[in-house]
């Protein structure tokens, strides 16, 4: 019988933690309300008067909550639950310990943190299709929302890994995962924002997500935000990584 990967058992120990809080009814509330919030009072509470670039701004906010929801589960996911397993835990030393790969380990904890940004983001898709009968899901929307996941459950490992508390891990979100959200595309386009702040704001991910994500079909603007999310995600893989291979505490 062929042995299984070296990730696997990770990603199998994250994916049992996590069946367990599915069984919470607290926990489906707390993956959707923030997002819904955010639908009822923009999408149904300002969209009626609002059009952005002709069209219905409903259609225009449901792809960046996906976008906003998929970031913040998948890398909330992995920057506490890794925290809290090597500092507080110290479970996350039993891996570095195991005979596997760093390699392998940042893959177990990246997929478990994807399962979870995925399932997040399933649901406010469902509510989004619900609220809007418009067809907002493509094959670049697909394609955004799994290299989304990817690239934030990577940095979700970095941060985890370089935070010297659980405390740490907030002030990571507040000053970068945050300004993301509400400054990268996902209420208004980043073209509205002031010229500095525009040049700014295309530099970090969460933006070509948006913009990709928006696209019915791929054009050169959606190539080249997929290629800055792709290099985001190497160079994030490849320094978690790095870290994991020379932890040391």
């Amino acid at each position: 019988m062929k042995a299984a990967p070296g990730w696997y058992p990770i990603f199998l120990r994250e994916m049992l933690l996590f069946k367990r809080k599915l069984l919470r009814l607290g926990y489906l509330f707390s993956a959707m309300v923030v997002p819904i919030i955010y639908l009822i009072v923009f999408g149904f509470g300002l969209g009626s008067s609002l059009r952005i670039g002709g069209g219905n701004y409903l259609v225009f906010l449901i792809p960046g909550l996906v976008a906003m929801s998929s970031m913040n589960n998948s890398y909330n996911w992995v920057s506490s639950a890794l925290n809290l397993n090597r500092i507080y835990f110290k479970t996350f030393q039993v891996f570095v310990q195991a005979p596997i790969r760093s390699s392998s380990i940042m893959i177990g904890e990246v997929l478990a943190g994807m399962i979870k940004g995925l399932f997040a983001s399933v649901l406010i898709i469902i509510v989004g299709i619900v609220a809007s009968s418009a067809n907002f899901i493509t094959f670049p929307f697909i394609v955004a929302l799994l290299i989304n996941c990817f690239l934030f459950s990577n940095l979700g490992v970095i941060t985890g890994m370089i935070s010297k508390s659980h405390e740490d891990t907030a002030t990571y979100t507040n000053f970068f995962i945050m300004p993301m959200a509400f400054f990268s595309g996902t209420f208004f386009p980043v073209d509205r924002m002031p010229a500095v702040a525009k040049y700014v704001m295309y530099m970090v991910p969460l933006t070509h997500t948006n913009i990709l994500i928006r696209k019915a079909s791929f054009d050169h603007e959606g190539a080249v935000s997929l290629a800055v999310l792709v290099l985001y995600a190497a160079a994030f893989f490849a320094y978690g990584t790095y870290l994991i291979r020379n932890y040391s505490e």
